[in-house]
């Protein structure tokens, strides 16, 4: 395993790290709050966050693609078609929509819903770390954070028409995601 494989493992757990510390170290979170106050724990929250995307990132573009398992003819296509409905969920949570009584962490179901279609488009080693690794730290998100929080409140049904904001939204990032994937990730997310 090369120095850049271990820099994207490293910027998979700090994200991890970073994101499960509110869901599942609430005392050690309390205790940074109280000794450095709310805005400054946001700041390192931030700050962490930062970090590790730009460990995943420069570890993710610098480690040789190693191929561990062939993926399928159909595999880019299900990534192309999976990351709309993903984005969807993704942008959802934050307004008001129906999705949210249908699920109860729509943002964390549309980051493993996008890591499951990269998956199948993607078979090398850094691919199954960086989309496995955001998809099982979801999974455990979703668990802890329903631990932390226990029985889900559905929330009031909105109207059909707060359903459409997140779609057309949605509709937006992923057109300017097509055309960004090779600059973000030196690959181009249109099927061949």
């Amino acid at each position: 395993m090369g120095g850049n494989m271990l820099v994207l493992i490293l910027g998979m757990l700090i994200w991890t790290g970073v994101h499960l510390m509110p869901s599942v170290a609430q005392p050690l979170r309390a205790s940074v709050i109280e000794r450095l106050g709310e805005q400054k724990y946001q700041g390192l929250f931030a700050l962490g966050i930062l970090t590790s995307l730009a460990f995943i990132i420069f570890g993710w573009r610098s480690t040789p693609p190693d191929p561990v398992y062939s993926v399928p003819a159909w595999g880019r296509l299900a990534a192309v078609v999976l990351v709309y409905p993903a984005l969807v969920l993704f942008v959802a949570s934050g307004m008001p929509s129906n999705i949210k009584r249908f699920l109860r962490h729509p943002q964390l179901a549309g980051v493993f819903v996008w890591s499951i279609g990269h998956l199948f488009a993607n078979g090398e080693s850094r691919s199954l770390v960086l989309f496995g690794g955001m998809g099982a730290w979801a999974i455990v998100a979703m668990l802890t954070i329903n631990r932390r929080d226990g029985e889900w409140v559905k929330p009031e049904p909105t109207p059909v028409s707060a359903d459409l904001k997140p779609l057309l939204i949605a509709a937006i990032a992923y057109g300017v995601l097509l055309f960004a994937h090779p600059f973000l990730s030196g690959v181009s997310a249109m099927p061949s």
